[in-house]
Parts: C-alpha cells; structure tokens; sequence
C-alpha cells in the first residue's frame, strides 16, 4: 500500500478546496497522512481519507509572544514528518515553505504545480515531478490534477468534502438557535483575513435594513474572535430586530451553514466551507487578482452567484490597498439575495 504526504498547510478556504483532490487519493486504497497548520487542524477531524494529521506551527513561529512554543512544535512536527516514509508527497500550496516540508519529508517522489501555476515560482525547484493543470478553470480541478499525477481516478459526479460532523456541537448549534427563536435564517458574515476583501460595515448594515423589509427568514451576522466590535457596528447601524450576531468557531459555522437558507460573505474561508456543505451562496469578489478570480475560487454550484465591482450579479463561477472593498452596491448584492433565496438549495 502506497503511503502519500498531503501538504496544504493553510488556510480554511484552500484546505476546502483540496478535499476533493485528497478524497480522490484516498479512494485508491493509498495510506494519507496531512501536513497542516495546527490552529487549521479541527478541519480535518474525522476525516475517513486522512489516517494522521501531521501538525505544524509555521505561522506560530513568526509570533514573538509566542515563538518558543511554536519553534518547539514545529520542530516536533518535522521530526514526525522525518520518521514516515512515503512514496510521495504532494504539495498543494505551492509556497517555498511548503515545498520545503516537501523535501524535508524525505519522501521519493514530490509533486506540485509548473512554475507557471505557482504564487512563488521557486517552490518548483523542490519538485520531482511538476504538473501543469491546462484547461482547468477552478481550484479544486486543478488540485485534482495533482492527485490524478499520482494515480487518483476520481469518479464523476459531486466533488466530496469530508468535513467535521459533531453531533455535539450540532446540538448546541440547535440549542442556540432555539433561545433566539430562530428556525429559517440566512447568514452574513462580514469578516475575513484581508481587509481588501471585505465589503464595507456600513452597506452591510445597509443590506440588513432592507432585506428585513423584504425576506421573511431572520438574518445571523457569524464572526469569530477579534471581529465583535465591528458586527457590534454593523448590528447598532443597522437597527433590525431581526439580525443577531451568532458568534461562531470553525465547527459551528460548518453546522449553522448545513441549516443555512443563504451564506452573503466575501472571497473568506466561511464562504467556502458554506460552499463545501452545500449551503446557497452569495458572494462578493474584488475580481482583480488573477490568481484570485470567481472563477477560479469562487462558489462552483451553478445556482450560486458571484457580485464584483462595477457589475451586475454573475451566475456561477463564472483589491487593492488597506481598504474595504469598493465598487459593490448595496442593490447589486440584494439583487443578488432576492434571486438566490428564488432558487433554492441546487446541491
């Protein structure tokens, strides 16, 4: 039995989207074991395709508070990666970091994207053998590419992503629901990594106070920590007596979206969890970075659509600066809204 090194280290969205590609490794019979983030680890929980999860802090380690800790773990990590063997590692984040735990790994074989297809060109000097997905539009193809290099055969049909299940985490999310007196909602989250991603406070607010005159399900703003004063915001802006704020981790969010009739986010790694478990997706791109494109990462259910500046919505898969996104108008994305929730769950 073949023994594979998956590496894709961070962040949620991009670990997403390698799902289908690992799934499709793991169903030919091969042992999988993943190198990932440690705060990214719970993404991988119960996992049927992944035998061990290999944890690293290389995101840690840039952290002065905390350096020690995180140089101690990850030194432990690559030990750990060091005493396998495997007959190949497979490099789906395509960074110098990355490709290095590649090489470190000792594995025979390392496979990642041409140079072409990389954000840092040098990753592929590390690589054995080096695939260049041509004609594949979105991510998760392309990473299917990778996995196909190394035997994979996926079959046809909806991509598989093997997300966490908790049963107990899915009652608390129903205990939750129920004290707000919540059953149908859609969710707006308005937070993400890069502020340049980010649609405005201030129109979400916006698109609060007039979809609440229009829709009949209540509205939940989801957000993490460090983002709770600016839903504070965005809920007092907008006065509506029918948005909550529903704080919400990893794993919760995952359970609200499967109970979700509609996900408004920007280009963030909830949206593409939302996407993954087949929730209806509204979402609001910059559209101008081309290795950032709807669609080559945006939501990939047809019935899904995608609002960029200055354009109407655009169906299916088809930044600049420190500030928020600009260009998307309030009407444009509850447009979006209105005809999104017309046409259901597609999935």
């Amino acid at each position: 039995m073949s023994r594979f090194l998956v590496i894709r280290l961070s962040s949620i969205g991009d670990i997403v989207h390698a799902l289908p590609a690992v799934a499709a490794l793991g169903e030919t019979g091969a042992e999988i074991h993943w190198a990932v983030e440690s705060r990214f680890a719970p993404l991988l929980e119960g996992n049927v395709y992944v035998q061990h999860v290999v944890k690293l802090d290389t995101l840690g380690v840039s952290d002065g508070a905390r350096f020690a800790v995180a140089a101690e773990n990850l030194l432990r990590g690559l030990g750990a990666l060091r005493a396998s063997e495997y007959d190949a590692a497979v490099d789906f984040q395509g960074l110098l970091k990355s490709a290095v735990v590649a090489r470190l790994s000792r594995s025979r074989e390392r496979v990642g994207f041409s140079e072409y297809w990389l954000r840092e060109p040098l990753a592929s000097l590390f690589y054995t053998e080096r695939v260049a997905p041509r004609g594949r539009r979105h991510i998760i193809e392309m990473n299917l590419a990778l996995a196909e290099r190394l035997g994979a055969r996926p079959a046809p049909g909806p991509w598989k992503f093997p997300l966490p299940a908790s049963e107990r985490v899915e009652r608390e999310v129903a205990s939750r629901l129920a004290r707000l007196g919540v059953k149908d909602f859609i969710i707006l989250n308005p937070g993400g990594g890069w502020t340049s991603k980010r649609w405005p406070p201030d129109d979400f607010a916006e698109l609060i106070r007039r979809a609440a005159l229009e829709i009949t399900e209540a509205i939940l703003v989801t957000g993490g920590k460090g983002e709770e004063s600016e839903i504070e915001y965005i809920l007092r802006a907008a006065g509506s007596e029918r948005a909550h704020y529903f704080p919400s981790m990893l794993l919760e969010f995952i359970a609200l979206a499967r109970r979700a009739r509609l996900v408004v986010s920007g280009d963030t790694g909830p949206m593409h969890l939302a996407a993954a478990v087949g929730a209806p997706v509204v979402a609001i791109f910059s559209g101008r970075d081309p290795l950032n494109t709807p669609e080559r990462n945006g939501p990939f259910s047809p019935d899904d659509i995608v609002v960029v500046p200055g354009k109407t919505p655009i169906s299916g898969i088809g930044m600049g600066g420190k500030n928020y996104l600009r260009g998307v108008k309030v009407e444009s994305v509850l447009a979006a809204v209105r005809e999104r929730l017309a046409r259901g769950r597609g999935m």
